[in-house]
């Protein structure tokens, strides 16, 4: 990291500058991270499935100055680039040897830089991250993350899920999104093993990978241990090392709560909340799961939060209203896009300080645990009536045979929105459409 930060330096990198990493997950991302970073630079990863014009947006948007990226991928970064006039640099992990044109080999990068490294001046309010969130409309927006938001949030995180430098970090999530990304921070801050895969496309192979390498730590989402439930063979794995599963992204059902932890007895479940724009915001105990498994708990360490009304009335225990968050964790706001920032960030209760309102909508029980209802822009308005998808997919889930459940609201003259469900079926089970209506409407 610290040759790849005198390359980038050599090349014109000052501090302050974007360096998009365009890679599946690999060593070369994280040489990449901390690469940047030790050049004074922010890090601005990229997920490997971009096309291009979306990537050229990126760059363009950021006015990147470096890429370091790989020859698998070039047919997506090599037009991007032409149309990105600010990248002064291109780092390429593979390039073939021979190549005639100005783009620097990484392995080259690594070993060629002759000076001695030298950290490049930084204080924690420095840009460390850009994180680009496609969000539900409009163009990409890049999520500002200081070095104090992400250390500040590794460090919470840390604190609650008590991770130590023998633990062994399966992570098969994108290092482009911050749930991967972190992975890395926070087991680099403790000295952990993390063990990187591409994706979890095979989750054969990965589980194979996990037996080999002793995990004991699995970071997923939903789809992942989903995907886990429906293999007949999970048996001649070994994985009597894992203590511990945690889950974001998105809220588990009832039902795969209680698969999952059938399936891996001894290990304790984190069900938590997070978005990009302040990494993990919630984390439920796990000795709360049998009380309240649906619940995704209340505020990590060092950090606030709180209902409000439309009418930004704070709400007490008991209440539905949208979640605002005040930490140490919440990003600086979003690039150059003063509009979506004002939306998100507002005056906090003390003067002088701005805090994070979600966008999500929240209900809390009377002890001040979290439930996810939806989106604020995801409810459903049909026949008058406000309509949580996530809890209509919860009544999906509960369909014995059911592996898979989404739920939308689609146009209707008559009910303004009528409520839609896509449903993926276990193999070997079989519903009528009938029979998924009945049971909706039995409940």
């Amino acid at each position: 990291a610290a040759r790849l930060a005198e390359s980038l330096r050599q090349r014109g990198v000052q501090r302050g500058d974007r360096v998009a990493i365009f890679a599946d997950n690999g060593v070369e991302v994280v040489v990449g991270i901390f690469g940047a970073l030790k050049a004074g630079a922010v890090f601005m990863p990229v997920n490997s499935l971009t096309k291009a014009d979306k990537l050229a947006y990126l760059l363009n948007d950021s006015r990147a100055a470096a890429l370091v990226t790989t020859q698998l991928l070039r047919g997506i970064w090599e037009p991007a680039i032409t149309h990105a006039s600010s990248v002064k640099a291109c780092i390429v992990a593979g390039l073939p040897a021979g190549d005639g044109s100005a783009l620097m080999s990484y392995e080259a990068a690594i070993a060629g830089a002759t000076r001695s490294p030298q950290h490049a001046p930084a204080i924690d309010q420095d840009l460390a991250s850009i994180i680009y969130t496609s969000g539900s409309t409009g163009e990409p927006k890049g999520v500002m993350l200081t070095h104090l938001n992400m250390v500040s949030a590794a460090r919470s995180v840390n604190g609650y899920l008590g991770m130590t430098g023998d633990d062994v970090i399966m992570c098969a999530l994108p290092l482009a999104f911050d749930y991967g990304l972190y992975q890395i921070l926070m087991g680099f801050m403790v000295g952990s093993t993390i063990v990187l895969e591409r994706s979890f496309s095979f989750p054969v192979k990965v589980l194979e990978t996990m037996a080999h390498e002793e995990v004991t730590v699995f970071p997923g989402v939903p789809t992942m241990f989903s995907m886990i439930m429906g293999l007949n063979n999970l048996s001649q794995f070994d994985l009597r090392r894992l203590r511990m599963i945690t889950n974001t992204a998105a809220a588990l059902s009832e039902r795969h709560i209680q698969e999952l932890r059938a399936l891996f007895p001894q290990a304790t479940l984190f069900s938590m909340y997070g978005l990009t724009e302040c990494k993990r915001v919630t984390y439920l105990p796990p000795d709360q799961l049998d009380l309240r498994p649906t619940s995704v708990g209340r505020g990590m360490p060092n950090e606030e939060v709180w209902l409000v009304d439309e009418q930004d009335k704070r709400l007490p225990n008991g209440s539905t209203g949208e979640l605002v968050i005040r930490g140490s964790n919440v990003m600086r706001g979003y690039w150059e896009k003063p509009e979506n920032t004002a939306r998100r960030l507002k005056p906090g209760p003390h003067p002088g300080e701005m805090v994070h309102y979600s966008g999500d909508v929240f209900r809390t029980d009377e002890e001040g645990f979290l439930y996810f209802v939806a989106r604020k822009d995801d409810i459903i308005k049909s026949r008058g009536e406000k309509v949580s998808p996530k809890e209509v997919e919860n009544v999906l889930y509960a369909l014995d045979g059911v592996q898979d459940a989404a739920v939308v609201g689609v146009a209707d003259d008559i009910l303004g929105q009528a409520i839609k469900a896509f449903v993926v079926l276990r193999p070997g089970c079989e519903h009528r459409e009938k029979d998924v209506m009945r049971h909706c409407q039995e409940r």
